[in-house]
């Protein structure tokens, strides 16, 4: 292989996997005769979604060695052979079905969660999860949400019975990046808008998949986009994922605070600590600069005391007040995130603000088994 080719392709990045092709074992014959430069690529799978953004910028690579015009490839696919070294590389040498996010994970994983629907839970998870990708942090999306599932919607990834299918490699699958953001959903597997029926059995079962069938790669954050309520999703969740802790989501309204405090109270039971809660609809801005606060004020202040006294006394910050806002809901609604398309609107200041606390709260080791390599 011509080493000028093969440094050229290493920069060509598999928007799936995240990794450069080379490294993947995607790049096949290589040729540099006459000028001419030529490459076989080969796709992991039949029908890959990145396939024609790889040939772009497979063929943009090989022009920047042999020039403008003179660059070709040839698209093919992996051997069932080369389909499993690969998978047996990305597993970094683990068996398959194993959970990563166990108790030596350093990813920081975070349970958003609310009591009740209507709040705005996935809105906030989905934007928050796009303004920890666009400060640099790796990110991942698990939409937990089974019956109500609006994650991928949110995401731009498609609506109910129309999404951006996972790529799957054997037994493994990959999940779509949108905004920097590895994202996964009941949504992405069902083919109409049909409820899931499902029982605790079959849930428990879903969201274990999500964790151990998914090649999340090296994660900083995995946040959980969790059904409202306290059912058998958030209980399953604390158990598998031991390092988790709980970010509440409430509005201002009194009885909405109070159903919010049963959603961290599970977390406790279960060995998440709360990190903090997140007020949203507090208040619509009035174009005099004052604050009318459609909501009522002090939900989030309370639900953030009373889980304190829970926690033993161990505080429990508000972590920030969310306005009303017309951008975050038409965003929502059109698959791109608020901190993305308006990052100047006061909602998606708010919700990187929170991001950015989020992200400066230490990581505590106490106790966490760590893998070292001797």
């Amino acid at each position: 292989m011509s080493q000028e080719i093969i440094a050229a392709l290493s920069r060509v990045i598999d928007p799936e996997l995240r990794l450069p092709i080379t490294e993947l074992g995607m790049v096949g014959d290589t040729a540099l005769d006459g000028g001419k430069a030529h490459a076989i690529i080969k796709l992991t799978v039949v029908g890959c979604p990145a396939a024609n953004k790889i040939q772009a910028e497979s063929i943009a690579a090989l022009e920047s060695v042999a020039g403008t015009g003179n660059a070709s490839v040839t698209m093919t696919v992996m051997s069932a052979e080369e389909r499993a070294e690969l998978t047996a590389k990305l597993r970094g040498g683990k068996p398959a079905k194993v959970n990563p996010f166990d108790e030596t994970s350093l990813t920081r994983v975070l349970l958003i969660g609310s009591g009740k629907g209507g709040v705005g839970k996935s809105s906030v998870t989905a934007n928050l999860a796009v303004a920890l990708a666009n400060a640099g942090h790796r990110v991942g999306l698990i939409d937990a949400d089974i019956f109500g599932f609006s994650i991928p919607g949110q995401m731009g990834l498609g609506s109910a019975g129309n999404t951006v299918k996972p790529t799957r490699i054997d037994d493994m699958i990959i999940p779509p990046v949108a905004y920097g953001v590895k994202v996964i959903s009941i949504g992405m597997f069902l083919d109409s808008n049909q409820p899931v029926a499902w029982r605790g059995p079959m849930l428990h079962r879903a969201v274990a998949q999500f964790l151990t069938d998914v090649h999340w790669g090296d994660l900083d954050y995995l946040l959980v986009d969790l059904p409202p309520g306290t059912g058998d999703i958030a209980i399953s969740l604390g158990q598998l994922l031991p390092t988790a802790k709980t970010v509440v989501i409430t509005t201002p309204q009194v009885a909405a605070a109070e159903v919010a405090e049963r959603s961290g109270s599970v977390g406790l039971q279960t060995g998440q600590k709360v990190l903090g809660v997140i007020e949203n609809l507090s208040w619509l801005q009035q174009t005099d600069g004052s604050k009318l606060e459609l909501f009522g004020s002090g939900g989030g202040a309370a639900v953030a005391e009373r889980l304190t006294q829970l926690q033993g006394g161990e505080a429990v910050p508000v972590l920030g007040q969310i306005p009303i806002s017309i951008p975050l809901r038409e965003g929502s609604d059109a698959g791109e995130p608020v901190v993305d398309g308006a990052p100047q609107d006061p909602a998606a200041i708010a919700i990187a603000d929170i991001a950015a606390k989020l992200a400066a709260t230490p990581q505590g080791l106490a106790g966490k088994r760590l893998r070292l390599n001797l």
